[in-house]
């Protein structure tokens, strides 16, 4: 490969350096401590600040492979597909009518794949730190859960129209918790808990149940309704792994145990007023202005795209904003599409969705074929709660979450064997 024939001439004449440099050989370690930095800075620092660490990481990374003999880029399909949307995303804004605002957009993109292949090169090398970065996750939500709780327990105002209760009987409007994530919102604080709750499949047996519920708990105090259709699918996935890796013995047990945890969970929900109107929104279609809202955005979007499907308007929430102004219903305003693979179309077209399912694909199918261990099966978990929240919202395009995507994609990317598919 071209690529890698470049990486050889430079690591041949920077190769005594780094044999000779104590710095460089512990590089492993500064791009670890940007790493954990990016995951504990989400919790309450600035979306540019967290981007900084990201960005020390993908240039140390950059050095490493520079200088380190033996370093290559060795793609697989999902790597390749990866590769592609970038491209395409690339000449959509190239070919963007407002450049400039799209360039901002082009950079974020590049700051999110950038630590992506950092990480994959660092995993590959440090499988053993796995650990650490779900650990790492797990205090992050330890310490949100107990901000959600003492939030729900004073009852905090909403900042902004959280929740549609123009059809609420007062005892039905829910106390909507946002943690410390910034900017408040308790749909990214939802989306957020969902995203790392799987952490705690990697933590001891008998801290990780309770990790697992009382992260539920406080997703559930959210009222993200996206979240909780996210987390209804991870508790199937959680229950089938631990259904497969029970013994014959006890499956029957752990099925009557699951049938009485249902009950329990159907009984809160039906039994506590705010929750149930919360719920049962989710099915309310037009008559919830919130769902009618979104109803709106889609349909302004859908139009977007049927005239912009081949290459998009250019990636970035403010290129967003500008030409969704021409197609949006009066009185209709929107920051983003509220569906990831929608707003991905609209922004970069048909092909550049196309080659991000395609990565999102052969990501999910490698975490099938290593779902025994558990690193890889939490970041399965993890995934698939992003993507099915991502359909009606779009807080995944948040450094808070779009890291987490791609720091669980990177676990299942650099948990194998690099060029197998």
């Amino acid at each position: 490969m071209f690529l890698n024939n470049i990486l050889t001439f430079f690591q041949k004449i920077t190769g005594p350096l780094y044999e000779k440099s104590v710095l460089l050989q512990k590089i492993d370690w500064l791009i670890f401590i940007c790493i954990l930095a990016v995951i504990f800075s989400s919790v309450y620092a600035s979306s540019d600040f967290i981007g900084y660490f990201a960005i020390f990481a993908i240039i140390l990374t950059l050095i490493k492979i520079c200088t380190k003999c033996g370093e290559k880029f060795e793609p697989d399909l999902s790597d390749k597909f990866l590769i592609l949307y970038f491209v395409l995303v690339f000449v959509s804004v190239a070919g963007s009518s407002l450049f400039y605002l799209s360039l901002k957009g082009f950079f974020k993109t590049c700051t999110y794949l950038g630590f992506y292949m950092s990480l994959v090169n660092y995993i590959k090398d440090n499988r053993d730190k796995i650990k650490y970065i779900f650990y790492a996750y797990a205090l992050c939500v330890v310490f949100e859960t107990a901000v959600a709780f003492l939030q729900n327990f004073v009852s905090v105002d909403a900042i902004s129209g959280w929740q549609d209760t123009s059809r609420l009987n007062p005892e039905e409007v829910m106390t909507r918790v946002y943690g410390t994530l910034k900017p408040y919102n308790p749909n990214l604080f939802g989306g957020y808990l969902l995203a790392c709750i799987p952490c705690f499949f990697a933590l001891p047996k008998k801290w990780a149940p309770v990790g697992i519920l009382s992260g539920s708990m406080a997703l559930v105090l959210t009222g993200c309704r996206g979240a909780y259709i996210g987390l209804f699918f991870q508790l199937i996935l959680l229950a089938l792994f631990v259904y497969k890796s029970l013994e014959k013995r006890y499956r029957k047990l752990f099925t009557s145990l699951l049938g009485v945890i249902v009950m329990c969970i159907t009984f809160v929900i039906f039994f506590v007023t705010s929750l149930r109107a919360r719920v049962l929104s989710i099915f309310a279609m037009r008559s919830d202005s919130s769902n009618s809202f979104r109803f709106n955005v889609y349909n302004s979007c859908i139009d977007m795209f049927r005239d912009n499907w081949l290459l998009g308007i250019g990636v970035g929430n403010q290129n967003f904003r500008e030409i969704y102004g021409l197609y949006m219903k009066t009185g209709f305003d929107a920051l983003s599409a509220y569906n990831i693979y929608l707003e991905t179309a609209v922004e970069s077209g048909f092909f550049a969705l196309a080659a991000f399912l395609g990565f999102i694909v052969f990501i999910i199918k490698r975490a099938l074929k290593e779902v025994h261990s558990v690193y890889a099966f939490a970041a399965l978990v993890s995934i698939v709660g992003i993507l099915l929240h991502g359909m009606v919202d779009t807080v995944f395009f948040r450094p808070q979450i779009q890291f987490t995507f791609w720091i669980m994609a990177a676990v299942i990317r650099g948990s194998y064997d690099s060029g197998k598919n």
